[in-house]
């Protein structure tokens, strides 16, 4: 099974910088402060890809100041809601999100989707990955794979979000491109992947499906291994294997990028999709992009609604398939 994300959106974002020459040349400001909204704790996916892409733009001198704010609750649905209960207050405010945003929305664990807020900019993608503690008998998706099939039950894979949220979704999708129940996969969601992380290391679950910029770090400090990536092909940042070539026929990318308030000034919007799209051509993102293992995906504005209007249709097809909807 292949769950590719965004296809369009690299096509386009390989186009767009074809026509154009880089517009970054000397640093100077476009904004003067941006504050993150993270919807979940610290240590997980969108916490990693605030505060990578503040330090990039705060480095570069295209912000003048970045802060940070980690808002967990309802599955992400907090943060939404604040964002879109105090807006007039937030046009300083960037939320980030990914693709939880689509699949909270397809299953009615929160009220609101994308529509109800303004879209900034498509910023990277993060492919997934499942990894085992350092001191697991598991080293590869042969022996997950082998300890599922003896005990189901016993070998749960934790998440940081909900059930049949996104880190369930690809756990789930990999199981059945390994050709086993989807469906007797026993998922244990944590509050983001920091507290996911941290249940993995003290033994509560036998996995962790989890991005894979958020195992990069702990893998290199020998706390865990990644047992398989969701990449086509071995991905720079750390030398992985992919399920492809452990004969599980899946891929899988996670976008994620950048909300504001409703109704936030055309001019705030523009001075934010100019920062971040000069951010691309600056030392200081790939720095940080390469740090991650992130893949560039940049899709500002209507090309952002167009590639969420896409992602409902094919997050909410494979959902029904594997029965989550």
């Amino acid at each position: 099974m292949k769950f590719a994300l965004g296809r369009r959106a690299f096509i386009a974002a390989a186009a767009s910088l074809a026509l154009a020459a880089p517009v970054f040349a000397d640093g100077h400001k476009v904004v003067d402060s941006i504050h993150f909204l993270i919807p979940g704790g610290a240590g997980g996916g969108w916490d990693g890809t605030a505060r990578g892409t503040g330090e990039a733009l705060t480095a570069s001198g295209l912000v003048g100041s970045a802060s940070y704010e980690n808002m967990s609750g309802g599955g992400g649905g907090k943060a939404i809601g604040y964002l879109i209960e105090n807006a007039d207050s937030n046009h300083g405010t960037l939320m980030v999100n990914s693709t939880p945003i689509v699949i909270r929305s397809l299953t009615g664990v929160f009220p609101h989707n994308f529509r109800d807020l303004t879209l900034v900019s498509g910023t990277i993608g993060d492919y997934a990955a499942i990894v085992v503690g350092k001191d697991s008998p598991l080293n590869s998706m042969g022996d997950l794979l082998a300890a599922f099939d003896a005990d189901a039950s016993g070998t749960a894979i934790g998440g940081g979000s909900v059930p049949g949220g996104m880190d369930h979704l690809v756990a789930a999708m990999v199981m059945e491109a390994a050709g086993k129940d989807a469906l007797a996969v026993k998922y244990i969601p944590y509050d983001a992947g920091g507290k996911a992380m941290a249940a993995l290391l003290s033994g509560e679950i036998a996995a962790l499906s989890t991005g894979f910029s958020e195992a990069v770090a702990l893998a290199e400090a020998g706390e865990v291994k990644i047992l398989g990536v969701t990449s086509d092909e071995r991905v720079s940042a750390y030398d992985a294997p992919t399920m492809k070539e452990q004969g599980i026929d899946t891929t899988f990318v996670n976008w994620r990028g950048f909300f504001g308030a409703p109704g936030l000034p055309a001019d705030k919007l523009a001075m934010y999709q100019e920062a971040i799209a000069k951010m691309y051509d600056t030392p200081e993102w790939e720095a940080v992009r390469a740090r991650n293992g992130w893949v560039n995906i940049h899709n500002s504005g209507d090309d952002f609604k167009t590639f969420l209007e896409g992602q409902e249709q094919v997050i909410g097809d494979l959902m029904k398939k594997l029965g989550f909807l």
